[in-house]
């Protein structure tokens, strides 16, 4: 029957508290220091608050009980408020320094009612055997009824023995039936708790060790509190419990067992502030493992008080504050954890403090040897950590904080493992560095096994949907670390400290995927557009693999734009709202909650080299060819090759002109709107002389400079990536605004200067990027010739700034000089048969022909176009014409042309230059977001903007140069 009682006692396990959470501030206490209560008031540690003493008592010196009077005896006292005092006679007014007895005082009171003695006088109250004087003399110890004395441990004074000895036995020892344990004395007849098991489990190394200090401990610490409610006794079996992991199990009586039999069997005894948990003479170890009860804990209760990033309230300290206890159950004193109290890597105290400051991120993490921390932790120290703030009226209180331990096993299954509260087991008290509950035999020995706290992180929630800095109950999390001590000088441990601010980031996550959702959407129609043009400037409407192909190449580039414009939204709102926010409303993302902000970055990226590798192939695949107008000058003698005669031939053309315009064509390849070294320079000048890389740092400051003293928060990658894209754009649209409205109006246009060049040269430009579509730069001279001296060409200029000839444009008295073309099919055939002739040399026919003859066909091939071309212009082919019009303004908007070229090709006219679209100066997005994905991609790889800007230089020039390089190959 007794075993069935425990057993159910055991499976009850906390279920016998069933109070449900009151509204609101269900955890929250009071808080009142020892020094704080009245000279007639105790600090009670079971409630951690003032009690009041009883009839002629006062507090005590260490604040932590009553005392008598002066002129007052004990009678009896069981600790705290437990003290009767009765009141001594006339004739005896003294109060021996114990407080138990009267004793005449010939030499004077003190002020606490206690005999005194002259200086160099020793003040005997006893004799040597424990008899109380009358007066002060000494007598021998007597451990009969009247004295109940016995010699301390160095035999040199008389001692009153341990209190449990004389209710039992009425003398100074514990015989047999009588129980002695732990150096108390206890009935053997008396319902006690079961026999206790002095073990302590180390699961990560597997081992179950005897503790001694259990040994010693653990019977007398649960007698003790269960029979006589010794409140030191239970904080010290609450400690035991602690250093097991508070891990329970149904038939166990260890240390969480015995608590949990005394906190079931003591439920008369009624609860500490009006919370269900914390019952009275016994700390509160546990919040109850009904299911679902750790995200009302968490979730159900607000924190009274917000917090704020701007303003006077600027820089909040989280005041933290611990009850702290001994191992043998004592209590310590209230601790700030301000000072680094938890943090056991060492640090300057600025730094330390700046864990407690609203809205940083900390993290702190090294190794400590096993050495230091057996010298430095020596007796454990146990915390219940609470958050202090004010209520409207002032009057400060304490908001509990809970424990979730990660080692903590509820029938030998660890239960804390994963996100779903509900599987929770929140606990109170923790510690540090347990080196005591490793010994196994004797307690001046070193341990064998020491337990350390490696992972503590205090994670902040922020309750969402209000804008006034709300929080939910902060949690602290500890992993605890199992050491087998084998040599203390080599080994060590990590350890590390965070405090993490959190948010719930679903509605965020949803918005993302609904964004993405929608433009990817938009996008596959985009590329949809794209692809029906593309089949309509390669004159065919039959749907191949070639065409998915194509569609596949302009869904990755649009998609890399979806992917772009959401991470860059994203990046710029956390930066802009974080940083910028008076009362907290929105928390970073945790470095976990950022994944898919890397993982969209990186699918950027790699979509947007494939588009950006396509741009390069179609931009080195395009046909070009310069039509030069220049007719010859008369005619010269020409020796006939094999004839051995001289014959008069037309004078020949020179071929520098169109030589020159190839090389200046070349050179424009890769001219930009912005320029690639003072981007780069001025991105990594504000990040880094400036200082605007400070505001990617996870803490509430806006300041751009930081002191060398102060802490320095952990980067966020979404900032870092809002900062640098937020610099890259806003520089690069100052660049295009100023070389679009001062350096190209006023210096220089590169691309006007080569329009203006080719008609300088008389050489028109003729270009085709599909195979049907391309593009057509007049260069006609208005002179009919170029080839000339200084002083005629000097001429020519000034009679065409006068007007006093016609103008440069294709058609009639119009300046029009550049064109979109879309061929017919016929003229493509045509074209196609010269260009074949003209490039049949790298062909095999190169190895049957002489190089001389090769060289004469190419020639050949080369005038043929050119004349075909200038034929074609100069409308001479009827079957092959062209006509001229504009472009409708929904095709310049989707960038497709609705009219086919069946019979007559067509030239749209162009005001704007298109055909820099096959050059990098007509695709600047393309390459500005490609230069931003590899400068964040390298920055977030690495988290250091230098490397990022010197490789994004460096590929800039290696494209630059591959691009020009393989032009001038073709060429």
């Amino acid at each position: 029957m007794a075993a069935g009682g425990r057993g159910a006692a055991a499976a009850a396990l906390l279920l016998a508290v069933s109070v449900a959470l009151p509204p609101a501030r269900a955890f929250s206490v009071p808080l009142q220091r020892p020094a704080a209560c009245a000279t007639d008031r105790y600090f009670d540690s079971s409630r951690l608050a003032c009690a009041p003493c009883g009839a002629h008592q006062r507090q005590s010196a260490g604040g932590s009980s009553c005392v008598c009077e002066p002129g007052y005896r004990m009678v009896s006292s069981n600790g705290g408020f437990s003290v009767t005092c009765e009141k001594c006679p006339e004739n005896m007014s003294g109060v021996t320094q114990d407080g138990w007895n009267c004793i005449t005082c010939p030499k004077g009171l003190t002020l606490e009612g206690k005999c005194k003695c002259p200086n160099n006088e020793i003040l005997v109250e006893r004799s040597i055997d424990g008899i109380l004087l009358n007066e002060a003399l000494c007598i021998h110890c007597n451990g009969s009824e009247q004295s109940f004395s016995a010699s301390d441990a160095s035999g040199s004074r008389c001692v009153r023995c341990e209190k449990t000895f004389i209710h039992v036995s009425k003398s100074c020892d514990c015989s047999s039936p009588n129980i002695l344990t732990g150096g108390l004395c206890f009935f053997a007849q008396e319902s006690l708790p079961p026999k206790g098991v002095a073990t302590v489990r180390f699961a990560q190394l597997g081992i179950t060790l005897t503790s001694a200090w259990f040994l010693k401990n653990l019977q007398s610490s649960a007698f003790a509190c269960w029979l006589y409610s010794n409140v030191t006794a239970c904080q010290a079996l609450g400690n035991m419990c602690v250093m097991n992991m508070n891990s329970l199990s149904s038939s166990s009586t260890d240390a969480c067992g015995l608590f949990q039999y005394i906190f079931i069997g003591t439920a008369r005894l009624g609860i500490i502030h009006s919370i269900a948990y914390w019952r009275h003479n016994l700390p509160w170890l546990y919040y109850g493992d009904q299911p679902g009860l750790a995200s009302q804990v968490l979730e159900k209760n607000h924190f009274p008080t917000t917090f704020s990033f701007k303003g006077r309230d600027k820089d909040v300290k989280l005041q933290f504050i611990a009850a702290s206890f001994d191992a043998a159950g004592n209590f310590l004193k209230w601790q700030s954890l301000e000072g680094g109290i938890l943090q056991l890597c060492p640090d300057t105290e600025t730094k330390l403090d700046a864990a407690y400051t609203f809205g940083t991120t900390y993290q702190q993490s090294c190794k400590i040897s096993v050495s230091k921390i057996l010298l430095d932790f020596a007796n454990p120290i146990f915390y219940d950590l609470f958050l202090e703030y004010n209520d409207d009226n002032g009057q400060q209180h304490l908001w509990a904080v809970p424990v979730l331990n990660l080692n903590l096993q509820y029938n030998e299954k660890f239960v804390n493992q994963g996100t779903n509260m509900n599987n929770w087991l929140l606990t109170r008290r923790f510690f540090l560095v347990d080196t005591l509950s490793g010994k196994e035999t004797d307690l001046g020995k070193p341990p064998r096994v020491i337990r350390i706290a490696s992972e503590i992180a205090i994670s902040i929630r922020l309750v969402s949907h209000m804008q006034r800095g709300t929080i939910y109950p902060p949690l602290i999390t500890i992993a605890y670390t199992d050491v087998l001590v084998q040599n203390p000088e080599i080994q060590s441990v990590m350890v590390s400290f965070s405090v993490n601010y959190e948010m719930d980031q679903s509605e965020a996550r949803i918005q993302t995927d609904v964004a993405l959702g929608v433009l990817g959407g938009l996008a596959v129609l985009w590329s949809l557009l794209k692809t029906a043009g593309w089949k309509r400037r390669t004159g065919s409407s039959i749907i191949d693999l070639q065409t998915v192909f194509k569609f596949l190449l302009f869904y990755a580039g649009d998609l890399a734009n979806v992917f772009f414009i959401i991470t860059v939204g994203t990046g710029i709102y956390w930066l802009v709202f974080f940083k910028a926010q008076q009362f907290v409303s929105v928390l970073l993302p945790l470095p976990s909650q950022e994944e898919d902000f890397v993982t969209y970055i990186a699918c950027a990226f790699s979509l947007k080299a494939l588009q950006f590798l396509q741009l390069l192939i179609s931009q080195l695949t395009v046909d070009i060819f310069f039509i030069d107008w220049e007719r010859p000058k008369g005619k010269v003698l020409k020796a006939v090759e094999g004839e051995g005669v001289i014959k008069s031939a037309a004078a020949p053309v020179s071929i520098w002109r169109t030589y020159f315009i190839a090389n200046e064509w070349n050179e424009i390849q890769t001219v930009r709107k912005i320029n690639p070294l003072f981007q780069v320079l001025a991105v990594l000048f504000f990040l880094e002389v400036v200082g605007f890389s400070n505001l990617a740092l996870m803490d509430a400051s806006s300041s751009l400079t930081r002191s060398s003293e102060s802490y320095v928060a952990p980067w966020s990658r979404i900032l870092r990536f809002g900062v640098s894209v937020a610099l890259w754009i806003a520089i690069a649209i100052l660049q295009v605004i100023f070389f679009s409205v001062f350096y190209e109006r006023f210096v220089e246009d590169k691309i006007s200067q080569f329009v203006d060049l080719c008609c300088v040269s008389n050489i028109s430009v003729f270009l085709l990027s599909h195979n049907c579509f391309g593009y057509y730069i007049h260069g006609r001279s208005v002179h009919g010739h170029a080839d000339t001296n200084m002083e005629e060409m000097n001429m020519n200029l000034k009679r065409e700034a006068e007007n006093l000839c016609s103008q440069r444009g294709l058609l009639p008295n119009t300046d029009g000089q550049t064109f979109q073309i879309s061929i017919s099919r016929k003229m493509r055939l045509h074209y196609d048969w010269i260009h074949e002739t003209l490039t049949r040399k790298r062909g095999p026919a190169r190895l049957l022909e002489s190089s001389a003859n090769t060289f004469e066909q190419s020639t050949r091939a080369y005038n043929t176009m050119n004349k075909f071309l200038g034929s074609f212009i100069d409308h001479v082919h009827k079957e092959m014409d062209y006509i001229v019009k504009d472009k409708l303004l929904l095709e310049r908007i989707l960038g497709m042309e609705f009219m086919e070229p069946i019979e007559k090709s067509i030239f749209y006219n162009d005001e704007g230059h298109s055909f820099i679209d096959v050059l990098y100066y007509g695709n600047e997005t393309t390459l500005l977001i490609f230069d931003i994905l590899f400068f964040s991609v390298v920055d977030l790889a690495s988290q250091s903007f230098v490397l990022a800007a010197i490789l994004t230089y460096l590929q800039q020039e290696k494209e630059k140069g591959m691009t020009q390089g393989t032009m001038k190959k073709r060429r």
